[in-house]
């Protein structure tokens, strides 16, 4: 065999062993089909085959991602400061509703500073390095989201990991990293899976007593956790004592992308000089940027979307366990509908699709192994009437399945 045909021989050798594994996803039930919507993201959605269905998986908590007038104010950035700027902040790209939306964040959460990227794994995944270095330590939530794992990845630091929200396991982690120039205890404000809220005041607690920092990824509580949606710091009344807070705008906060991390000065003066996510990507589109900015007005101004949040998720929590379901527990507009295995998930996520109900089916490595689950998703966009609609279908493919009774 000539070097050519060897080299042609490995090439095809590498795609069949891909396309076998693939394969394997199928006949195992495990692979992650993706839904073609054709419509804007919204409580109901239109999908490719055009079948309308209400739509319970998406992260549009304040029903702001369709919504016109965020719509309108992208048209009017757009128009105003162009599609993009073409280069990365510190060469040649930063515009005035970049540094406007920065300070409204800032506001909103009651810090001193904020730093933009293009998403919030890029804020995650460029916060630590910079910061952290082999003399110090990083003390990590065992359940915190990929973009934190992988951000911690890139750091010098030692690094210890705690039981999901067991202060005393994080104590003990706390006094083992005891000989440390510096300790950052690291969390998801939500957890997304569970829907589990992280317990700030505790660990604020925790912090003030082993002299240690505190950093929350806030993605999943930004605009509607706590009174006025400032976020899980409001939520536990810890507004002040959080060093470093790290979220999205492509959830609550508009739903299109973007990322960003919020501190005190020096930390976001250092990000800006050396986080890499930040030197080498492109700046935000200024269509979001002057969406966002919008949506940070709207909120600021009224808890009314926050508070419809809230109805419909009590409504729905109370009557999906009434049903016969077994939930996770909690307050959180995330409600994991928990189905253990995970070809069931996959099959109940397709029933539900052909009843007019879009949710989908989560499983490992996504969750942890035996944890199965289809993870509703409220909105303050659902109405009371899309979200019995909802119920009915459940109890149907509950049935069906031999879920419930």
């Amino acid at each position: 065999m000539t070097a050519d045909a060897n080299k042609t021989s490995k090439r095809n050798e590498f795609f069949s062993e891909l396309g076998g594994k693939l394969d394997t996803l199928r006949e195992q039930g495990l692979y992650k089909p993706e839904r073609v919507i054709a419509s804007r993201q919204g409580s109901s959605v239109t999908c490719d085959d055009g079948r309308q269905l209400i739509n319970l998986c998406a992260n549009n908590y304040l029903g702001l991602s369709g919504d016109e007038a965020t719509v309108q104010a992208s048209i009017a950035a757009t128009e105003k400061y162009g599609y993009g700027l073409s280069s990365v902040r510190f060469i040649c790209g930063t515009q005035t509703v970049h540094k406007q939306l920065e300070k409204a964040i800032s506001s909103f959460l009651g810090m001193e500073d904020t730093i933009l990227y293009a998403a919030a794994f890029d804020a995650n995944g460029g916060v630590f390095e910079p910061l952290f270095d082999e003399q110090d330590a990083i003390i990590s939530d065992a359940l915190n989201h990929a973009s934190i794992i992988d951000g911690i990845r890139l750091c010098k630091a030692a690094r210890y990991r705690y039981a999901n929200n067991d202060m005393a396991d994080l104590e003990l982690q706390l006094q083992a990293a005891a000989d440390k120039r510096h300790r950052i205890i690291v969390t998801d404000g939500v957890f997304s899976m569970d829907g589990t809220i992280a317990k700030l005041n505790e660990i604020c607690d925790l912090a003030d007593k082993y002299d240690a920092l505190v950093m929350i990824d806030e993605c999943h509580a930004s605009g509607f956790m706590g009174a006025t949606g400032r976020g899980t710091h409001e939520h536990h009344n810890v507004m002040g004592r959080i060093d470093i807070i790290t979220g999205t705008l492509g959830k609550a906060l508009g739903g299109a992308m973007g990322g960003f991390t919020a501190a005190r000065k020096e930390v976001i003066d250092t990000l800006r000089q050396k986080s890499r996510p930040y030197l080498f990507s492109n700046t935000l589109a200024p269509s979001i940027a002057g969406a966002s900015l919008s949506v940070l007005e709207r909120l600021s101004s009224s808890t009314e979307l926050r508070d419809r949040l809230h109805a419909n998720t009590a409504f729905f929590r109370k009557e999906i366990a009434e049903l016969g379901f077994t939930i996770k527990p909690g307050t959180h507009p995330v409600v994991p509908v928990m189905l253990f295995d995970a070809p069931v998930a996959q099959k109940f996520a397709a029933r539900m699709y052909e009843l007019g109900v879009l949710v989908t089916g989560f499983f490992y490595p996504v969750v942890p192994m035996g944890q199965a689950r289809v993870r509703v998703q409220l909105s303050a966009a659902h109405t009371t009437e899309q979200l019995k609609t909802a119920l009915t279908a459940f109890a149907q493919a509950g049935r069906e399945l031999g879920l419930i009774k």
